[in-house]
């Protein structure tokens, strides 16, 4: 019988060596490239819901745009239009606050 499987091939071992070195480089790019940038525009949309208050401009995800007239834990009423409706939303719905900053 013959078990040269059985022994160690150098030129077998390299070419997993590489193999495992090129997938942790994919994913180690895919970490750097796509994951982190994300979670850290989660966290700055995160930032920007917990600071909201009450006369910010507002942009819902669904494009409605309107003023902070009342806000409770979760919810927000926010005011739209010239004819004054109100609707209420929930805090995580809000995409972007276009009130002007105060520069310090």
């Amino acid at each position: 019988m013959n078990f040269s499987f059985l022994t160690a091939d150098p030129a077998a071992a390299g070419g997993m060596f590489t193999s495992i070195i090129s997938l942790v480089m994919i994913i180690a790019v895919f970490y750097f490239f796509i994951l982190r940038p994300q979670q850290k525009r989660d966290k700055e949309a995160s930032k920007m819901r917990s600071n909201l208050q009450v006369g910010d401009d507002v942009i819902t995800i669904g494009g409605i745009v309107g003023t902070i007239v009342s806000m409770k834990e979760d919810t927000l009423v926010i005011e739209t239009g010239s004819d004054r409706s109100k609707i209420r939303v929930t805090r995580w719905a809000i995409q972007q606050n276009t009130t002007p900053k105060e520069s310090k």
